[in-house]
């Protein structure tokens, strides 16, 4: 039996996905109907059908791509719709995916707008490299537009109610008919020259006729030469033109255009005010904190200097002499309250000491007598040896022996001659 390749259904609408999108014809194509089911999404997305005689399609167009939709489409409408016709490979379905939609009316003037943008396109104008930057701050904007349209008017009151000391300089253009093109080339470089910090170009809604003068290729190129940022603001906000994708910044109309070209004095000096007060709060905070870092810094240095030092042992020398003085005041204490309570035993003492006294007296009285000085007086005399040692026998020296024989006013150095004990011995 043969055996037979069995297919996921995800990979017949990948292998389908595949190839249509190699077909160069699918990938950019414009396709003619009668819109149907027309829905408008939240998100922004457009759903809707393409209709005729022979058959449906569903079309589906991105909020992204809402610029390519110069009007509002709705249920009945004979349109014009460019796209890439693509499988939506989960439900296995085809769609039209829409970039640009024209009413079927319009198509002569739409295939005229649509080279020329694919035209300026490859020359590099739409390029986000080329783009200036619009300034935030603008302290003088020029507008491009009709002196008595409703564009110059709201910008005008836009530019009052929010910052009063804006200038807004004005070049009268005609902005659709005869010579508008030109007019609006005039005044896109007169403006320019004056050094600007903003130009606004526009005019408000129109049908595609009445806004084709900001279509036109002059007016393109001068956009894309002048050196002020150029906010475009061509019609409504389904409105687009060429001068909306060589401008650096579109704006969906000429109130919004003000809004964005003039900033907010009132809201501005509200950011100051924040901004000082945040500044001040930061401040105040780096100042806390530096002076919380000085305190630290000279306790540290206090505790670490040698005066304090010398501070402290002269409190601790202090406390330890108070702490002696203290001391010493209680022992006084204590000795004047011994004192006190011996006063009378001293008393009986000293009477006691001065019977002593008296009788010690008696006592040197009689020992006068006894005086080893008083018999020298008397002629008698005291013999030493040298050694110093008192002759009290003979026996204690020899013949030749020195000895000393003291006397009351000196002394005398003798020798001994001979020695002799009483009773007749040597």
């Amino acid at each position: 039996m043969r055996r037979v390749k069995v297919y996921t259904v995800g990979q017949i609408n990948h292998y389908i996905h595949g190839m249509v999108a190699q077909d160069v014809l699918l990938s950019s194509l414009f396709v003619r109907g009668e819109v149907s089911n027309c829905k408008y999404h939240s998100s922004g997305h457009i759903y809707f059908s393409l209709k005729d005689r022979e058959g449906s399609m569903a079309c589906v167009m991105f909020a992204g791509n809402r610029r390519g939709l110069t009007f509002p489409m709705k249920d009945g409408d004979r349109v014009v719709v460019g796209g890439t016709v693509d499988v939506y490979e989960k439900y296995g379905t085809y769609q039209l995916y829409a970039r640009e939609i024209v009413k079927e009316g319009a198509g002569a003037l739409y295939e005229k707008y649509m080279a020329l943008r694919k035209e300026l396109e490859e020359e590099g104008m739409f390029d986000p490299a080329y783009k200036k930057p619009i300034p935030r701050y603008a302290k003088r904007i020029g507008v491009v537009t009709a002196p008595t349209g409703a564009a110059i008017r709201d910008i005008q009151n836009i530019a009052r109610r929010r910052n009063p000391f804006v200038d807004i300089l004005l070049a009268p253009a005609l902005v659709q008919g005869d010579g508008a093109k030109e007019s609006i080339v005039k005044g896109i470089e007169r403006l320019d020259a004056m050094g600007l910090d903003i130009l606004i170009v526009g005019r408000g809604g129109g049908s595609i006729e009445d806004l084709w003068a900001f279509n036109e290729p002059e007016v393109a190129r001068a956009i894309f030469a002048c050196a002020t940022p150029v906010i475009s603001a061509v019609g409504h906000e389904v409105d687009t033109t060429i001068a909306d994708y060589v401008a650096d910044l579109r704006a969906p109309t000429p109130s919004a255009a003000a809004e964005i070209a003039v900033f907010d004095y009132s809201e501005f000096m509200r950011t100051i005010e924040n901004g000082r007060n945040t500044l001040g709060r930061a401040m105040e905070m780096k100042l806390v904190r530096a002076r919380n870092r000085e305190k630290s810094y000279e306790a540290c240095l206090t505790r670490m200097s040698p005066m304090s030092r010398l501070r402290d042992q002269r409190m601790e020398y202090a406390e330890k002499m108070d702490a002696l003085t203290e001391a010493m005041e209680r022992k006084l204490s204590v000795a004047r309250t011994r004192l006190d309570g011996e006063k009378i035993i001293g008393d009986l003492m000293v009477r006691k000491m001065d019977r002593m006294y008296h009788r010690l007296d008696i006592l040197v009285e009689r020992m006068k007598g006894l005086n080893p000085l008083d018999r020298l007086r008397e002629g008698y005399a005291y013999v030493s040896t040298e050694h110093g040692r008192a002759v009290t026998q003979v026996d204690q020296v020899k013949a030749g022996d020195m000895v000393t024989i003291h006397v009351t006013d000196g002394s005398i150095r003798a020798e001994v001659r001979d020695r002799r004990k009483d009773g007749g011995g040597n």
